[in-house]
C-alpha cells in the first residue's frame, strides 16, 4: 500500500488513512485499487470492530485525480468502462463494508472527497472545512458518487449543491446531511472517538445485520444504480465538456463556458 495506510489498535479500531497529502488526497487509479482491497481486507478481519475513514494533510480529500481522468478520456472505450467501473465498486466496497465507518475529516472535500463522507456511517468535521460537489465546473458530473451522495441528502438536499458546483461551508453541510457533527481540530479525535466507543460494547454480528438491513430499507444502491453511474461516467468522459473543462484546468485559462 503506497497511497493509503491502515492502523489499528488493540481494541479492534482501524484507521484507514488516505496518504496522498501533496496532492490533498486525490483519488488515483493506484489509490482506488488500494482502497478496494484495504475495504475488502477490513471487513473480512473479524479483530477489526470499527473503522476510521481519515486523511493525511490539509485536505481531507480533493476529489478525483484529474491527471487519471485525462488518462481515461484518452483511452480506449472498454479502458474507459474499467476506469468508472474501479472507482464504483470502491464506493460500494466502502459502503457494503460490514462494520462501522467513520468519517474523520480533518479538511476539505470536494467531488470524489464528498463520495467518500456519503458512504460513512457517520462523518465528524472541522468548523472551517469546505465541500462542493465540484464536477460541473470541469464539465464532468458526480456519477459513481451520485447513489451515496443523493441516499445521504435525500434528492430535495442534494439538488441544492448537486450540479452549481458551488463551495459550501460546514454549517450548510450539517444541514445538508453531510455531517453528523462538528468539532474543533483539538477536539476531532475525540469527538470521532465519541463515535466509536459506543460499538465496542455491541455484538459485531448484530452491528453488521443492523446495517445490512438499514441499507436494504434505505435508498436503494444495488447492481441497477451502479450501473446506471457507470454508464453516466463514461458518457461524459466521452463527450466534449470534460476534455475542453479539464484542459482549460491545466492551462489555467476558464473554460469556454465560462460567463464573467
Amino acid at each position: 500500500m503506497e497511497t493509503i495506510r491502515i492502523d489499528t489498535d488493540a481494541r479492534g479500531v482501524a484507521h484507514l488513512w488516505l496518504a496522498r497529502p501533496e496532492k490533498h488526497n486525490a483519488l488515483s487509479a493506484q489509490m482506488i485499487r488500494e482502497l478496494t482491497r484495504a475495504a475488502q481486507a477490513l471487513g473480512a478481519d473479524p479483530a477489526v470492530r470499527v473503522v476510521v475513514l481519515a486523511a493525511e494533510g490539509r485536505s481531507f480529500c480533493a476529489g478525483g485525480d484529474l491527471g487519471w481522468m485525462q488518462e481515461q478520456m484518452r483511452a480506449d472505450a472498454e479502458t474507459r468502462r474499467q476506469g468508472a467501473r474501479e472507482l464504483a465498486m470502491m464506493l460500494n466496497a466502502l459502503n457494503t463494508l460490514p462494520k462501522p465507518l467513520i468519517g474523520r475529516v480533518q479538511g476539505n472535500a470536494f467531488g470524489g472527497g464528498i463520495g467518500m463522507i456519503s458512504v460513512c456511517d457517520v462523518a465528524v468535521a472541522v468548523p472551517e472545512a469546505r465541500f462542493g460537489l465540484t464536477e460541473t465546473r470541469l464539465g464532468l458530473i458526480p456519477a459513481t458518487i451520485g447513489p451515496y451522495v443523493l441516499a445521504r441528502m435525500g434528492e430535495d438536499k442534494a439538488r441544492r449543491v448537486f450540479m452549481s458546483a458551488r463551495l459550501f461551508g460546514a454549517e450548510e453541510a450539517l444541514r445538508l446531511n453531510l455531517l453528523a457533527s462538528l468539532a474543533d481540530a483539538e477536539t476531532l479525535d475525540a469527538a470521532v472517538e465519541a463515535e466509536v466507543v459506543p460499538y465496542l460494547s455491541c455484538a459485531p454480528g448484530a452491528v453488521a445485520a443492523a446495517k445490512r438491513l438499514a441499507r436494504r430499507l434505505g435508498s436503494p444502491i444495488g447492481e441497477a444504480e451502479i450501473e446506471a453511474s457507470i454508464q453516466a461516467l463514461v458518457e461524459v468522459w466521452e463527450g466534449d465538456e470534460a476534455p475542453e473543462g479539464i484542459a482549460a484546468f491545466f492551462d489555467k485559462r476558464k473554460p469556454r463556458w465560462h460567463v464573467g
